[in-house]
């Protein structure tokens, strides 16, 4: 599903007008009467009933023991205003290209071409690729991609491992770091299955299977009294009695030892005193010798087997050691005991086990010496190279953990040595080189970043550039930094990441040049508008400064914007606001620093407080009321923030944290407040529909039913009922399937719940009836959800009145939608489906300014171009957005553009780009086939 203004808000996926990214709803035909007991639904509906002439904007709460606190700016801001000349961009410590288009195009026909025991690799590479883009479910899609085509036990353990973390199921209360999401993808015993399957890793998990570990021959039954014993071994003054030609079939070093030229073979009792084993080692092999069973040894017995196993080259028995040793491990304490007995014995099994678990134990585990000991010094990485266990998967990995949780330190430093040491493709060697060069700048040993950013360079990366110009700037040569970048731009298609950084070494209006020539080719990058607003705060012009700042927080939440504009809020003696946005900004990154690093966000929300109006509780649910019905995301934030502060172990409010922030497309912070509902959770069915919704969050959708199902099977509730309606939604829905949502929601709107849910519940029931046709009973519902202020189910209305033909009324419906919603970006862009290409175009125009991410506005101004026969403009108008944001759909049109002007190879590469973000999209894959044939002779 496309995630959205509405599709965050848990609406259903269903047929959009002119194939954007709106979403419509789901409804009931009339409003459902309060059930007994929903005091909350009821107080909602009284206080909208006797506000309802009052506007949002000047409704007031008396303050609360407001004090009489005089404060100036100076006092919060020891660090004064910001400045320009402390200003630079970060450098992206991924992958970046000047040509992606070119490079994702690359990949797909190395993933479509190669054997299939590369393809885990190739998938790898595209996870590099895509760990660069804004949607971190393309990264875990290929994550799961590689997973599911790793051959060797070393693969499937890290990348397992990898797609737990990207979970961060260590942050579930309650959950070990064996646990497992019911798939084989990510399970720690089919892991340790070597071989290609690649199917059955969608299969149940085998944890629960009681399958054995690995002894499979069958057990024999013969009785101790009917053993033919024909000889023994004598170890001090004890004997163990055998059977020769069982001890002699452990190896050929036994055989030899007992059936050749050596004295041992005519002899009836044989001294094994001085072989390293115990009387009951080798009692434990001669069973083994009859029954190649050890489930009953103890582990201790097991380590004796491997020892003697190794001596004399057992290697049938070593093998069943291993796995049966691999298979115990199942703590830290235990990896860090047996991992040392593993490689000194060339376990590999269990050393796999053993660093399962230390991969599963992430992040924790890489602050224990003797891990960090492992995996980070040469001798490590060289004792795991000769067991086949030292890969630039697993240092791929590690390294993007150490990263996360501190860029300067040295087990990062040491962890990307040992990442490029085990780089051999060029990709692996561009990324590694290049990462290292970024840590090195943030460290400010520049002249060793700039050497590792040259060598990146020379591998092909030429983004390293950018690298090695800032290096040379940190050294004082400025000019030189200034000719690399100028080189860049003339040399290759200009970037908006290139005159970003070219506006660093120069001045002026040179340097205002750059910057917005940077956004204009990219309007996403946070640096040129940042500068913009502390240039007009330079010059005292602090509403300017606000001004510049809102246009790229109107459609992304970067959390360093919201830095800068509570920063110049305070400045602006602005409390109020400044308070707002460091709260929203705590909600994306609870430990954020601010100003440069020096004071963190918790602390200046305590001195930020006493300044702000103070709001009990119950102020506060209105106050998200009325945030969440004008589409103030941002100030809903804000709000919940406030309220989470009094109340920390509200589940309730988590969940609808998480819903704001997957609205505003920061998922892996919705996934933590997603997290902290499950762990805060009061009751087990409460628990159930969270870990639901995170299961379904990371594509585990059949999992996530089940939860749901769980859930209503101890206790029916509006959640159970709506998750249970929104997985089952998420496909093509036949006639029946609808009917059954329909059930399901309309059970969902019987249990008690809130205005903030039942809005939507009902915006999502409204959108299956339009599906199915009942265009009356959408409207009831559309109608009853704006009744509780649902303010999105304009929309819905609006797309009802269009399939009456009635376009005037659906007009006038999205223009109310308009005046309500603070973002309202979608609605410019839905509202121009409903009136005369002049209007639209303007209103697409608006969007397009509005929000740049949204790709209908650019679609629908191509396909404008096309009909007019301007096709060298339609291509220019598809190419400015993906230049910023390849798309699906904007690549498929492209391709599509192509195809009919005759070109070809441009078709082609554009097919491939597409179908590497989504490989089974039908209508790209046939226009592929199709711009292929002409070209199929001179490809061959």
């Amino acid at each position: 599903m496309q995630h959205n203004l509405l599709t965050t808000m848990r609406s259903l996926k269903l047929a959009e007008g002119c194939k954007g990214t709106q979403v419509y709803a789901l409804n009931p035909s009339a409003p459902p009467p309060p059930p007994p007991g929903d005091k909350l639904f009821q107080h909602f509906q009284d206080h909208l009933r006797v506000n309802s002439t009052r506007s949002k904007s000047t409704r007031t709460f008396p303050p609360l023991n407001q004090p009489n606190v005089i404060v100036s700016p100076e006092s919060l801001l020891p660090c004064g205003l910001p400045v320009t000349d402390l200003l630079e961009p970060h450098i992206d410590p991924c992958l970046k290209f000047v040509d992606l288009i070119d490079k994702m195009a690359q990949v797909y026909r190395r993933i479509d071409h190669c054997p299939q025991f590369q393809k885990s690799g190739a998938f790898l590479e595209q996870c590099a690729i895509f760990k660069g883009l804004s949607d971190p479910k393309l990264f875990r899609r290929s994550l799961r991609s590689s997973r599911q085509h790793a051959v060797d036990v070393h693969a499937k353990v890290v990348l397992a491992s990898w797609l737990r973390f990207e979970r961060r199921e260590d942050e579930l209360i309650g959950t070990t770091s064996m646990d497992c999401c019911g798939r084989n993808l990510e399970c720690p015993k089919a892991t340790l299955v070597s071989g290609y399957d690649p199917e059955s890793v969608y299969d149940p998990c085998i944890c629960s299977g009681g399958a054995s570990r690995s002894d499979n021959v069958p057990e024999c039954s013969t009785s101790e009294e009917e053993l033919d014993y024909d000889m023994s071994f004598c170890i001090g003054d004890e004997e163990v009695p055998c059977i020769r030609y069982k001890i002699a079939s452990l190896s050929r070093p036994f055989k030899a030892m007992l059936y050749g030229g050596f004295r041992e073979m005519k002899r009836g009792t044989i001294n094994f005193t001085l072989n390293g084993i115990s009387v009951e080692g080798m009692r434990a092999a001669e069973i083994f010798s009859r029954t190649n069973k050890l489930d009953n040894f103890p582990p201790h017995l097991v380590l004796e087997l491997l020892k003697l196993a190794n001596r004399f080259c057992c290697d049938d028995l070593k093998s069943a050691c291993d796995s049966h040793l691999a298979y115990l491990v199942n703590s830290l304490d235990e990896a860090m005991l047996l991992i040392e007995y593993g490689i000194e014995e060339a376990a590999y099994l269990l050393v796999a086990a053993c660093l399962q678990v230390f991969l599963r134990e992430l992040p924790s585990s890489m602050h224990n010496p003797n891990v960090i000991k492992i995996f980070c010094s040469v001798e490590g990485r060289e004792r795991l190279a000769s067991l086949g266990h030292a890969s630039f998967t697993l240092y791929f990995f590690l390294s993007q953990i150490a990263m996360e949780d501190d860029m300067k330190s040295n087990t990062t430093v040491m962890l990307l040595e040992r990442l490029v040491e085990c780089a051999v493709e060029n990709w692996e060697k561009q990324l590694a080189y290049h990462q290292l060069g970024v840590v090195m700048l943030e460290r400010k040993e520049y002249k060793d970043a700039q050497r590792w950013f040259n060598t990146a360079a020379e591998a092909g990366h030429l983004y390293s550039l950018v690298g090695v110009a800032r290096s040379k700037f940190k050294r004082d040569h400025r000019y030189s930094a200034y000719k690399i970048i100028n080189s860049l731009i003339s040399d290759y298609t200009a970037t908006g990441w290139m005159h970003q950084e070219r506006s660093l070494y120069c001045s002026g209006k040179e340097k205002l040049l750059d910057l917005d020539t940077a956004t204009e080719f990219d309007p996403t990058l946070t640096f040129p508008y940042k500068f913009r607003a502390v240039a007009l705060v330079e010059e005292n012009q602090f509403g300017a400064a606000i001004s510049e700042l809102n246009k790229i927080l109107g459609f992304k939440a970067s959390p360093d914007c919201l830095e800068m504009r509570a920063w110049i809020s305070i400045g602006m003696e602005d409390y109020e606001g400044a308070l707002k946005d460091i709260r929203a900004l705590l909600t994306l990154e609870p430990n954020f620093m601010m100003f440069n690093g020096k004071i963190h966000g918790d602390h200046m929300v305590e001195l930020l407080r006493p300044l702000a109006q103070q709001w009990s509780q119950a102020d506060c649910w209105m106050q998200l009321y009325d945030r969440w019905s004008s589409v103030d995301d941002i100030g809903s934030l804000a709000v919940v923030h406030h309220m989470l502060a009094n109340d920390p172990g509200k589940s309730l409010l988590r969940f609808r944290q998480s819903l704001l922030l997957l609205r505003l497309n920061c998922q892996r912070a919705a996934m933590r407040s997603l997290r902290l509902a499950r762990n805060h959770s009061k009751s087990e069915h409460e628990r159930l529909v969270y870990e639901g919704w995170i299961l379904y969050d990371t594509g585990h959708r059949e999992e996530a039913l089940a939860k749901a199902e769980e859930s209503i099977s101890i206790q029916r509730s509006f959640e159970a009922f709506f998750l249970k309606a929104y997985a089952l939604a998420d496909s093509t829905l036949d006639p029946e399937s609808s009917n059954y949502v329909i059930e399901l929601l309309d059970e969902a709107l019987r249990c008690p719940s809130d205005g903030l849910r039942k809005g939507q519940a009902l915006n999502n029931l409204g959108s299956v009836y339009v599906d199915c046709d009942k265009l009356d009973l959408a409207a009831d519902c559309y109608t009853n959800a704006l009744n509780i202020k649902h303010t999105r189910a304009h929309q819905g209305l609006a797309r009802v009145y269009h399939l009456k033909n009635q376009r005037k009324a659906a007009y006038d419906e999205m223009t109310k939608l308009i005046e309500k919603a603070q973002n309202n970006s979608s609605a410019y862009e839905k509202r121009s489906e409903y009136c005369d290409r002049e209007m639209a175009q303007s209103d697409l125009s608006l969007a397009t300014q509005l929000d740049p991410l949204r790709t209908y506005p650019y679609r629908y101004r191509a396909a404008v171009l096309m009909d007019d026969h301007k096709e060298n403009e339609a291509i220019d108008e598809l190419s400015r957005a993906i230049s910023f944001k390849p798309d699906l759909q904007l690549l498929h049109l492209r391709a599509a553009f192509y195809d009919s002007m005759g070109e070809g190879a441009s078709a082609v590469k554009d097919c491939e780009a597409a179908l590497c973000i989504d490989p089974g999209h039908a209508d790209t894959l046939e226009l592929y086939h199709k711009a292929r044939e002409p070209n199929t002779t001179d490809q061959k």
